[in-house]
């Protein structure tokens, strides 16, 4: 039976996964260089080996408060078209692999744009 490997990460005490072939690497961080006029989601920016990686608030995507960004985050840098971001996680998790015959498309209650987009291509079921 054909599976898929996710590395976890929490944020609000709900489980959330990435294909790990799109993760580059976890770190923690905390100097953000704050961007003006830039949407509450974006967290700030961040030099990693001289590259300017965008950090995006997964709080604030979720409808949730945006974090403290004085306190130091976890950071799971995905590629995205080519391009490295940074989710700001609350907790990293372990790699899991699931077999693919348990995901479904996402709920049809999930808010655009989230829902269309490729950070919810599928969801798992767990029952």
């Amino acid at each position: 039976m054909p599976s898929r490997q996710y590395a976890t990460f929490e944020v609000a005490d709900q489980l959330f996964g990435v294909d790990v072939a799109q993760v580059q690497e976890v770190l923690r961080f905390h100097e953000y260089t704050r961007v003006p006029l830039a949407p509450t989601s974006v967290g700030g920016l961040f030099n990693l080996r001289g590259q300017v990686i965008a950090a995006v608030d997964l709080r604030v995507q979720l409808g949730l408060p945006p974090r403290d960004l004085n306190v130091p985050a976890m950071n799971v840098i995905v590629s995205v078209d080519d391009e490295w971001v940074s989710l700001l996680v609350d907790r990293i998790g372990e790699v899991i692999e699931l077999d693919d015959e348990a995901f479904e498309p996402p709920p049809d209650t999930l808010a655009a744009p989230t829902a269309t987009s490729s950070w919810a291509p599928s969801s798992f079921r767990t029952a």
